[in-house]
């Protein structure tokens, strides 16, 4: 008699498990294509075209880049950390307000800022005007700071990106342990020098997470500083291929750019290399907050409701007003059908990207080892990585594959192909997975982390393989993860502009790039429309979550 050894205990065959590593190291690897081509052109030699970037306009690019950032990290440090502190730790007049309030410039894009603020104070806008008629100046009598330069851009920047640091701020502020804050103030300092000297060191890390996604979203932005006139890498690397018609030189500058945005990381991991960070105590306790009285009060209701103001209620109040002007022609058929694109693509987007959030996190839940663990944080690596990057890498590899097919058979069957992937939906949509599974991968593994392990043994005891045990444990447990996760990618591929702008299909349009067209035109007004409906639905997140934020964590009013 012969012993089956793939029949002992520990050592029985998982087919389910097996298939389902191959598929997420397959997802992995392809989702990695674009980023892996763009370093691949790093050596691919592009004549004189790099010779003529690197010495008229590439200094231009590194150093708009690197100002932008620092106008940005300066402008999200004071809203996003002042707010969060003084929403955590202090009592005055509309504190609950502000608490979710201050995330509504969340659901504006850059580029949509940019454009109202545009509209609002240039010379023929409604700001300037007003001036004019009030002094009876003319054009020349007076100063007044243009919109359009680089520290315009950075201030439109900053209203919408300080909601990252404000978020992830305010959470490490409500999570800090009260004892330590007790011992400071038994020790006699006051609450500045306890923000200062043992709450903010207590911070730094969620800070300077906060601080690194609003700068990745800085490089990546491309609306905004276009429409501005400000030459950096994403406006660069538009004119390189577009322009100057070289695509090696415009992957090479992608790679510059996506070198700035690895930088941001390793910074971001180098800060905390070092530091811990723990918690003295584990007593739940409710924050004692601070009261502010009249001076201090008022001071604080200004602070908190500038960022509101500016970030959210006048570009928006704008965006309402030219829609009123043009309702009868901005709500024609063309907007529908532009709506439709949008809506049919972000839902298609949004659900292909859950679904593989779902391979992807459960296959890392099944074998948990670090070759699939490894897999699964390739796959996500590209919401760092620019929309214009990401449409770079995409293109590339996807002409070669057209040209090589339409090459093979019109050598042997005298047929022409034309374009099968590149110039197609199906290239816009991998650029839309490739740039947002991470938001639905990291809303998935979150859902799933809630679910014990235990249960999994439990359902494997009653027979069911890994896939039912998926389809009838997991998945209905995870209703409100996977919705949230559709929402989520839904409302970012319908924000999504460089991307849609370098791959859509010839006659196609978004009410992203509808909006863009526009106000390129200097047609703001007609803008509004698509522009309030992108607004609109970004609203959408920002109330999930401050819903979320608030049943997070009870504390007094």
């Amino acid at each position: 008699m012969t012993l089956d050894r793939s029949a002992r205990p520990g050592r029985r065959r998982r087919p389910f498990a097996d298939a389902l590593s191959v598929s997420v190291l397959g997802v992995a690897l392809i989702l990695a294509l674009p980023v892996l081509v763009v370093g691949g052109f790093v050596v691919v030699p592009t004549g004189e075209v790099w010779s003529h970037l690197a010495a008229t306009v590439l200094p231009d690019y590194i150093r708009n880049s690197l100002l932008l950032m620092l106008g940005v990290a300066v402008g999200t440090l004071i809203g996003g950390v002042g707010t969060a502190w003084l929403t955590s730790m202090c009592r005055f007049p509309g504190r609950g307000f502000f608490e979710w309030a201050l995330l509504l410039p969340m659901a504006m894009p850059a580029y949509i800022i940019a454009y109202t603020y545009t509209g609002m104070l240039d010379y023929a806008g409604p700001v300037q005007t007003l001036i004019r008629d009030l002094t009876g100046w003319g054009y020349g009598d007076y100063w007044f700071q243009q919109v359009r330069s680089l520290p315009g851009a950075a201030l439109m920047l900053s209203l919408v990106l300080y909601p990252y640091v404000y978020l992830l701020t305010r959470a490490a502020f409500l999570s800090q342990s009260l004892c330590v804050l007790d011992v400071s103030r038994t020790l006699g300092n006051g609450p500045w020098r306890t923000f200062f000297d043992v709450a903010l060191p207590l911070a730094r890390p969620a800070i300077v997470a906060g601080l690194s996604l609003a700068l990745m979203e800085t490089l990546a932005d491309y609306g905004t500083v276009q429409y501005f006139g400000v030459p950096t890498f994403t406006t660069g690397i538009f004119r390189t291929w577009f322009g100057l018609g070289s695509p090696a030189a415009a992957a090479q500058l992608s790679a510059m750019l996506l070198a700035f945005v690895f930088a941001l990381i390793l910074l971001e991991r180098f800060s905390r290399r070092d530091a811990r960070y723990h918690h003295t105590s584990q007593r739940e306790q409710a924050i004692r907050r601070i009261p502010l009285r009249e001076r201090g009060a008022a001071l604080a209701v200004a602070f908190c409701a500038l960022p509101v103001l500016f970030g959210f209620l006048l570009p928006a109040g704008q965006l309402a007003v030219w829609s009123v002007t043009v309702v009868e022609k901005g709500f024609s058929t063309e907007f529908v059908r532009l709506a439709a694109n949008s809506l049919l693509l972000a839902a298609a987007a949004a659900v292909l990207a859950l679904l593989l959030a779902l391979l992807l996190a459960y296959g890392r839940r099944l074998r948990p080892d670090e070759v699939i663990g490894g897999a699964v944080r390739v796959a996500g690596m590209g919401y760092a990585v620019p929309g214009t990057v990401i449409a770079v890498g995409v293109m590339l590899p996807f002409a070669w594959l057209d040209n090589g097919i339409d090459a093979l058979l019109r050598a042997t069957l005298g047929v022409s192909t034309g374009l099968l992937l590149s110039g197609t939906l199906f290239a816009l949509l991998f650029a839309y997975l490739v740039r947002f599974l991470a938001v639905s991968l990291q809303t998935v593994e979150t859902g799933l982390g809630k679910v014990k392990p235990s249960m999994d043994e439990a359902a494997r005891s009653m027979g069911l393989s890994g896939g039912a045990i998926l389809r009838r444990v997991h998945i209905p447990m995870l209703r409100g993860s996977l919705l949230t996760a559709l929402l989520l990618v839904f409302v970012d591929v319908l924000k999504e502009l460089p991307a849609t702008l370098i791959l859509r299909p010839f006659d196609f349009n978004t009410l992203a790039v509808r909006a863009y067209e526009l106000a390129s035109d200097e047609r703001l007004a007609d803008s509004g429309p698509a522009a309030l409906t992108i607004v609109a639905a970004g609203l959408l997140p920002v109330i999930l979550l401050s819903r979320s934020i608030t049943r997070s964590r009870h504390a007094d009013p």
